[in-house]
C-alpha cells in the first residue's frame, strides 16, 4: 500500500505545502550535471564517472537533447517498513523528457539524484518541481548501508 502525501512529507526536508500531493511529495531541482568521463560497473566494484555541473543562464538550465544527472533539493529519509520510488512529473513527460531512478531502500537518508533524458530541448528553473517521491509499505531484511548513505547532507 502506498502512503499518503502527508506521511511522505514528514520524511522530507525542506517541504513547502504546495509540494505535498495526495499520494506523495514533489521533489525540486537543485542542480543539473553532465557526466564527462566513463563510469564502471563490475563484479568487484563500481565507479561513478566524473561529472560537470551545468550553469543556469538567465535563471534557467537550458538543456539540449541528451542525458543529464539531476540532483534533488530535499533530504529524504526512507523509514523502516517502506520502500521509496521517484516518478517524473507529468509535465516533464508532456515536454518529451523522462526521469529514471532506482529503488530507494528502507534506511536510506540523503539527497538523491535521477537520470533526466531530454528528447526535445527544455528550460528548467532551479527549484522547479520535477519529480514525485512516494513511499510504499514493504517487507525487508536489514537497512540500506551502501556508499550513497548520507549523500549531499
Amino acid at each position: 500500500m502506498f502512503e499518503s502525501g502527508a506521511f511522505v512529507a514528514a520524511r522530507l526536508d525542506p517541504v513547502a505545502d504546495e509540494q505535498v500531493q495526495p499520494n506523495g511529495v514533489d521533489l525540486t531541482l537543485d542542480s543539473v550535471h553532465v557526466q564527462t568521463a566513463p563510469g564502471r560497473l563490475s563484479r568487484d566494484g563500481k565507479r561513478v564517472g566524473e561529472r560537470e555541473e551545468c550553469s543556469p543562464e538567465d535563471g534557467y538550465y537550458r538543456l539540449d537533447r541528451g542525458g543529464y544527472v539531476v540532483q534533488y533539493a530535499e533530504r529524504i529519509a526512507v523509514p523502516e517498513g517502506h520502500v521509496g520510488f521517484v516518478y517524473p512529473r507529468s509535465t516533464l513527460l508532456r515536454n518529451s523528457c523522462m526521469l529514471n531512478t532506482a529503488v530507494w531502500d528502507a534506511g536510506y537518508e540523503g539527497r538523491g539524484e535521477g537520470l533526466l533524458q531530454v528528447h526535445h530541448p527544455i528550460k528548467l528553473e532551479p527549484g522547479a518541481r520535477i519529480a514525485q517521491f512516494v513511499l510504499a509499505e514493504a517487507d525487508h531484511e536489514g537497512r540500506y548501508e551502501g556508499e550513497y548513505q548520507g549523500e549531499r547532507t
